[in-house]
């Protein structure tokens, strides 16, 4: 059964003016399409194709040799991006279990974010900054390409269960935002989907 991509549950306009249209447009349809496309390129006749992505991605080790690599972007890239469009909408306010969590892991709410836009900031060349929750703890984290959490420390240098996630590749910000990642970093707040994570919080207890 092949992956095909996911339908947007908004507008591609209804981010602005944090996130814009054409980026949105062009990131969704175009740039998550050719991962989907790529990983069902690397999967086919493989009974790792009937699987949830998310689940692909845990298994690299029973991918072939040949096609390891293929699946790890193209699949961490399907997996990521389907988070992450779920991950933003306008208007939820961080609130109850995750909220306090967050005070209780980081201090404050004004750390945290002050911790994750660095992380985000300093990630080199493309990458995710992450808010996952990892031995009953939060934890921000950063990946390389489209690699995940959910890969496990072996392959993507680090573990957890996402909770937020940012990607930091340029395809993600340069039409609106050039080379300015720090405000497109900034402007994340605006449009993070609290409920979403909320859900998620309450889906890793």
């Amino acid at each position: 059964m092949a992956f095909t991509l996911p339908e947007l549950p908004y507008s591609y306009d209804a981010l602005e003016p944090h996130f814009d249209q054409e980026t949105m447009e062009i990131h969704h349809s175009r740039h998550h399409q050719t991962y989907v496309n790529s990983l069902n390129a690397a999967l086919e006749g493989s009974e790792l194709s009937g699987l949830a992505v998310d689940e692909v991605i845990t298994k690299l080790d029973q991918v072939p040799a040949e096609k390891r690599t293929a699946v790890r972007n193209h699949g961490g890239g399907h997996s990521n991006h389907s988070f992450f469009w779920k991950n933003l909408k306008i208007g939820t306010t961080l609130s109850g279990d995750l909220k306090a969590a967050i005070e209780k892991d980081f201090g404050s709410f004004e750390t945290f974010q002050q911790q994750f836009e660095k992380a985000a900031t300093t990630v080199f060349g493309s990458g995710w900054a992450w808010l996952v929750k990892k031995d009953a703890a939060l934890k921000i984290v950063t990946t390389h390409n489209q690699d995940s959490p959910l890969m496990g420390e072996a392959v993507a240098g680090t573990s957890g269960f996402p909770i937020i996630g940012l990607d930091v590749w340029e395809h993600a910000y340069y039409l609106k935002y050039r080379n300015k990642r720090p405000d497109y970093i900034k402007a994340y707040w605006e449009v993070v989907n609290w409920d979403e994570a909320s859900r998620r919080y309450k889906q890793s207890s």
